[in-house]
């Protein structure tokens, strides 16, 4: 069995730099382990930190648990992001979506008529290298999103392009596959 080594060095408490300690202990508190992720990120202090501060800006918008898990999905799935995957398939199963619709999201579709015209939105804002089409615009807004929640989802969406291109880039294992969970000892 061939074993999955990271390109990026995967951080604990003991190589990460110090710039990177306090988000990674607040990471610990919130979430019981380190996430190779966030081990690797925490190689450069000020992408750990952007990261950390962007994501928790957006944790306190508008948009549901399953909206932004069906969005992870789609964007894992089109980077071909495996952590991404695996995280993302069990967090929106504890989040309530079946595995049918978990199975729609990975192809930016859904069950839900509102969810499927937020997700042909976002995916024609990610392929599109121009102006992206008013109809898809309108058509979000006829489902019901404001663009307060279409702006969120456009920089959540941005947010996980970060994460997929990182765990893509840097080859980096699923939790739990082959490398051990990391977790910071007391300080």
């Amino acid at each position: 069995m061939k074993t999955t080594m990271s390109r990026f060095q995967i951080h604990d408490d003991l190589t990460a730099p110090d710039a990177s300690m306090p988000v990674l202990r607040g990471a610990l508190s919130t979430g019981g382990q380190l996430p190779n992720f966030l081990g690797v990120l925490a190689g450069s202090p000020a992408a750990l930190r952007g990261y950390a501060r962007f994501r928790a800006e957006l944790r306190r918008g508008t948009l549901s648990v399953g909206t932004l898990e069906r969005i992870s999905l789609a964007v894992a799935e089109q980077y071909g992001s495996a952590p991404g995957i695996a995280l993302h398939g069990r967090t929106a199963r504890s989040a309530g979506l079946g595995l049918d619709e978990v199975a729609k999201a990975r192809e930016f579709e859904s069950g839900d008529p509102k969810e499927a015209a937020l997700l042909r939105y976002l995916k024609a804002t990610l392929d599109s290298r121009g102006p992206l089409p008013a109809y898809l615009h309108e058509e979000a807004h006829e489902a019901d999103w404001t663009d307060e929640q279409l702006l969120e989802a456009i920089a959540f969406a941005s947010l996980e392009v970060f994460t997929a291109m990182v765990n893509v880039a840097g080859d980096v294992p699923v939790d739990g596959s082959v490398e051990d969970s990391r977790t910071l000892r007391a300080a």
